[in-house]
């Protein structure tokens, strides 16, 4: 499992490293999906439901599951790269969105404050807690600095397949759904999809590009954790600032 992570957090900095101005996503994708091979592992994205690339790269408003194709990349995008390993049996997931050339203000801090969410978010990740300790603190802190968390989709427990049980939810849900405690030993991947508008979110015709719904920008992170006797070990990081 550390070493599938560790192969998915290495593509994800192969991908930041491929986001420049005058690139395809599908060029993007490429990069991702040869140093994953290299490494020895699949890319679990590629074929999952029908996806067809190795990694989802979503641009501006396009919140998740962008499909890699023809769109250039240009100075003052945001690109959202998400990507999963399988090796030896074991999946890692990890995502993060990164600027192109100089970004606006808003850009930057939306880009820094889903960062920091999934941080604030782990500080609850440990023995005892519930899951929905985790949503909560994300939530908190995304709307203390004036910006939404995705309803529509959520984290995810990890390990043999690429979405288990539980779903960690990046909010705090007002309907009733499990809320397991943490064990020692769980994988899960918490991952906030964060607004700089609205929440809301639609499918385009491809069905699977997600973009929000008023067109405002959206930004992603995400790392596989493990659950320990103290702090959450993060799997997936890596050189993704």
């Amino acid at each position: 499992m550390r070493q599938a992570a560790k192969i998915t957090a290495g593509a994800r900095s192969m991908g930041r490293q491929a986001v420049r101005d005058g690139l395809t996503t599908k060029q993007i994708d490429r990069a991702v999906h040869e140093y994953i091979v290299k490494c020895g592992a699949k890319p679990s994205c590629l074929g999952y439901e029908g996806f067809p690339a190795a990694t989802c790269v979503s641009v501006n408003d396009e919140v998740i599951h962008g499909i890699p194709g023809k769109r250039i990349v240009r100075s003052g995008d945001i690109v959202s790269i998400d990507l999963c390993a399988t090796y030896k049996g074991f999946v890692g997931d990890c995502a993060g969105t990164y600027a192109v050339g100089e970004v606006s203000e808003e850009a930057k801090k939306l880009i820094a404050v889903t960062r920091q969410a999934f941080f604030e978010g782990i500080r609850f990740a440990k023995v005892g807690y519930r899951i929905h300790d985790i949503g909560e603190a994300v939530q908190d802190y995304v709307e203390s600095h004036g910006f939404s968390v995705v309803r529509d989709f959520v984290g995810h427990g990890i390990g043999r397949g690429m979405h288990e049980a539980p779903e960690v939810p990046n909010y705090r849900p007002e309907e009733r759904r499990p809320n397991p405690r943490l064990l020692k030993g769980m994988t899960i991947c918490v991952e906030p999809m964060v607004c700089a508008g609205d929440w809301r979110v639609r499918i385009l015709n491809d069905g699977w590009t997600v973009v929000t719904a008023d067109h405002s920008l959206s930004a992603h992170y995400e790392n596989t954790i493990l659950i320990t006797d103290g702090e959450p070990e993060i799997l997936t990081m890596a050189d993704d600032i």
